[in-house]
């Protein structure tokens, strides 16, 4: 009887420590669990950390990017400004030193005819002086003179003063130049003021006018 009671015993204990045992096998894993979610935590703030400063460290960068990129454009834009005056202030440049030239020329002439008082040498000196004035407009920078005589009239390039009839002509043209017409490059750049011939009525036709105008003088 007493050996049974203690083979018991000796059971219960040995439930008891199993159980034992088992607690603090639980207790163990659920320690090793925790710091396992407590490290896994740990590493996703450090993750999120690191990402943030990644950001901060490209959005100084993109804003310091931007910075060299406005400045640079608002320099170009300055400089843009700048060359634009100076192309309206002096863009007439290289007109005027060939203006220059022509003065010069003017200026040999005049002094030469206060020498030699020589009215047909100074006649021939400034027709000289136009013709190489003339001729470097038009090659130099595309200012041509028009030579209207005798051409068919075009409202477009000429400036009718005066009109009056011929019978020599069959179309309206241009019988005198009375000032001088210009065009730059393929543009009119001033019409010319002349004076047209237009043909002139026939003579049927006139004398038909004149029977109508008997016949309106009658009635």
């Amino acid at each position: 009887m007493a050996n049974k009671e203690n083979e018991d015993l000796q059971e219960e204990v040995t439930e008891v420590n199993e159980t034992a045992d088992e607690t603090v096998q639980d207790q163990s894993t659920d320690a090793e669990s925790a710091e396992a979610s407590d490290s896994e935590e740990k590493s996703e703030l450090e993750i999120l950390s690191e990402q943030i400063d990644s950001l901060k460290e490209e959005n100084s960068e993109l804003k310091n990017q931007y910075l060299r990129k406005h400045a640079d454009f608002e320099n170009y834009r300055k400089r843009m400004a700048r060359e634009k005056a100076d192309s309206v202030k002096y863009g007439n440049q290289e007109l005027l030193k060939d203006l220059i030239e022509v003065i010069d020329n003017f200026d040999r002439a005049i002094k030469s005819s206060a020498d030699s008082q020589d009215f047909n040498s100074f006649k021939e000196g400034i027709s000289m002086i136009e013709q190489q004035f003339t001729g470097m407009l038009e090659s130099k920078w595309g200012l041509t003179k028009m030579n209207c005589t005798g051409s068919e009239y075009d409202p477009n390039s000429h400036e009718a003063l005066m009109m009056e009839e011929s019978a020599d002509i069959e179309v309206p043209t241009v019988l005198e130049d009375f000032q001088a017409g210009y065009t730059l490059h393929d543009r009119v750049l001033r019409p010319a003021k002349v004076k047209v011939g237009k043909p002139a009525a026939s003579a049927p036709a006139a004398e038909e006018a004149d029977t109508e105008s008997d016949k309106g003088a009658e009635a």
